[in-house]
C-alpha cells in the first residue's frame, strides 16, 4: 500500500471506531482487525502503519470526531502536516481537502470529563491526562504457585522486575506472550501492574472464603488463587456469561481451583445466599468508566456520557451494599475501579454502613507507570 492508500485506510477505520463510540460498538482494535481480514492485500507493515495511524488520531481528540476524514486532519495540522499533502494525492488516496470543510480538535479528553479530572488533579491534570494517553507497557505476573519471579527473570536478561509488586514483571513491547513457553506451562498471565496491587490489597490468605465479585476472565481471581496457595474457597462471579468463561481454561493453564458464579442482573443477591455473611474477603473490581485505562482503549474517551456515568455509579454504590451482606464480621473488602473520576471513587465511600473506615489510594500512570485505579479498603463491623 502506498501512504496515500494507508491514509484512506485509516480514515475508513476511524469512520467505524466514531460509530462504534457513538453506538456502544466493538473497541478499536477488533474493528482494525476485522478491517483487514477482508484485505489480504495489505502487508504487515501496512496494518501496523495504519493502526499507528488510528491509535495517534485517537489519542489526539478529546472529543468525538464527525467523521474519520475530519479526525485527521485535525490530527495532521499540529501533529503530522505532511499527512495533509496526501488528500488528492494518485491511486488509492483521499479526495482532495476542501476549504472550510470539517476539522476535530485536538484535546485531552471530552470538556465534560476534563472537568472532573482536573477536580482531581487540579494544576497536574495536563500531566496526568497526558500520560492516560501514552502507550501501555507490557506486563505479566508470575504465577507464584508454578514458578518463582526471580528464577523466571534469571532466564530472560531483557525482561524487568516491577516495583511495588510481588510476582511482576515487564516485558519488552511487542512480546508475542502466548508464544512463550513461560504462558503454555501457566508460569506467567498477562496482568498491568496496576491491577495485581489493587488484587493484592485484598490480602487474601490460605483457607480463607474469597469472593471476587466481578471477575470478569478471571485475572484478578488467578491472582487470588495464588495468594491462597489452592487453599480454601475462591468464588469468582460475574453477569457477563462470554466472560466468565474465560476463567476456567485460564485457571487450568495455572493450576488454580476457582468456582464460578454466572449471577442474572438484579438477582445476585438470590444467587449468593448461601455465601451471606460467612466470607472472609470480597474483591469488587467494579464496572466503571475505564478512565484509568484510556492508554489501552483511548476511544473509550469518546464512549462516555453523563448519563452511562450515573448508572455505572448506580451498579457500584449495589455492588459495596451486596459485598458487605456477604463478608462475616471482621471481614475485609477492596473496591476497585480502573478509574480516576471522583465520582467513581471517594464519592462511592460517603455513606456505607455497617463498615469500618475507609483507606484508599490512587495510583496513575504519570506517578506509578500503570494503569489508572482508584483502591479502597475497609472491613464488616
Amino acid at each position: 500500500m502506498i501512504p496515500a492508500a494507508r491514509l484512506q485506510a485509516a480514515i475508513e477505520i476511524l469512520d467505524q471506531v466514531i460509530t462504534a463510540a457513538r453506538d456502544g460498538g466493538a473497541a478499536a482494535d477488533t474493528i482494525i482487525q476485522r478491517y483487514f481480514s477482508t484485505r489480504r492485500y495489505a502487508g504487515s507493515k501496512d496494518r501496523r502503519a495504519v493502526r499507528d495511524l488510528v491509535f495517534a488520531v485517537i489519542r489526539s481528540l478529546g472529543e468525538r470526531p464527525v467523521s474519520g476524514r475530519a479526525a485527521v486532519i485535525g490530527h495532521a495540522r499540529p501533529h503530522d502536516p505532511e499527512l495533509l499533502a496526501l488528500f488528492g494525492a494518485s491511486g488509492h488516496a483521499p479526495p482532495v481537502l476542501v476549504h472550510g470543510e470539517p476539522a476535530a480538535t485536538p484535546g485531552l479528553a471530552p470538556s465534560w470529563l476534563e472537568r472532573m479530572l482536573i477536580e482531581r488533579f487540579g494544576d497536574d491534570a495536563e500531566r496526568q491526562v497526558t500520560a492516560l494517553l501514552d502507550r501501555a507497557p507490557l506486563d505479566v505476573r508470575v504465577n507464584a504457585m508454578r514458578a518463582n519471579r526471580d528464577a523466571v527473570l534469571a532466564n530472560h536478561p531483557d525482561w524487568e522486575l516491577l516495583p511495588n509488586t510481588a510476582h511482576g514483571v515487564r516485558l519488552p513491547s511487542g512480546t508475542n506472550v502466548e508464544a512463550l513457553p513461560e504462558f503454555g506451562e501457566g508460569l506467567i498471565e498477562v496482568q498491568d501492574a496496576g491491577s495485581q496491587i489493587a488484587a493484592a490489597t485484598l490480602a487474601a490468605h490460605a483457607g480463607e472464603t474469597v469472593v471476587d465479585l466481578c471477575a470478569g476472565a478471571g485475572g484478578k481471581s488467578l491472582a487470588l488463587a495464588a495468594d491462597m496457595a489452592g487453599e480454601g474457597r475462591l468464588i469468582a462471579c460475574d453477569t457477563d456469561r462470554a466472560r466468565l468463561s474465560q476463567l476456567s481454561p485460564r485457571a487450568t493453564r495455572a493450576g488454580a481451583a476457582v468456582e464460578t458464579r454466572l449471577l442474572n442482573p438484579g438477582g445476585e443477591a438470590q444467587a449468593l445466599a448461601d455465601l451471606m455473611g460467612s466470607c472472609d474477603a470480597v474483591l469488587i473490581d467494579a464496572p466503571c468508566s475505564g478512565s484509568g485505562t484510556w492508554r489501552r482503549n483511548p476511544e473509550s474517551r469518546w464512549r462516555l456520557n453523563p448519563a452511562r456515568l450515573e448508572r455505572l455509579v448506580a451498579t457500584q454504590v449495589m455492588l459495596i451494599e451486596l459485598a458487605t451482606l456477604l463478608l462475616k464480621p471482621g471481614g475485609r473488602i477492596v473496591f476497585i475501579v480502573c478509574s480516576l473520576l471522583p465520582a467513581e471513587g471517594e464519592a462511592q465511600l460517603a455513606a456505607t454502613p455497617n463498615l469500618g473506615p475507609w483507606q484508599s489510594r490512587i495510583l496513575t500512570p504519570a506517578d506509578d507507570g500503570c494503569d489508572g485505579f482508584f483502591i479502597a479498603q475497609s472491613s464488616r463491623l
